[in-house]
């Protein structure tokens, strides 16, 4: 079965940086499109950043731009989100997710389990 796996997550200081990873199986990834979300507590789960297919075409939330990268590795089924500057608005649970639509038109199929970031002011 499809499993999307995250990792990176933890606890740093405002400023600092982190990097997430989720690594996909039970799919072909180089046919999927990516994203990143995260949900804070008592709020709803919103978009952070996505990325083709191929490597291109990379989108970002305005709070995050700037910031944070979105990139892949399909020969590691792999997509990563590299967060710098973090401030404390940032902590939530990241999710990474699958979008498997034809346009990359943000339809996500498949969804990890998460992981934890924490930033300390």
């Amino acid at each position: 079965q499809v499993q999307l796996v995250e990792s990176g997550g933890g606890l740093v200081q405002a400023g600092g940086s982190l990097r997430l990873s989720c690594v996909a199986s039970g799919l072909t990834f180089r046919g999927y499109h990516m994203g990143w979300f995260r949900q804070a507590p008592g709020k709803e789960r919103i978009f952070v950043a996505a990325i083709n297919s191929g490597g291109g075409s990379p989108r970002y939330a305005a709070s995050v731009k700037g910031r944070f990268t979105i990139s892949r590795d399909n020969a590691k089924n792999t997509v990563y989100l590299q967060m710098n500057s973090l401030q404390p608005d940032d902590t939530a649970v990241y999710y990474c997710a699958a979008d498997g639509s034809i346009g990359y038109v943000g339809k996500y199929d498949y969804w990890g389990q998460g992981t934890q970031v924490t930033v300390s002011s």
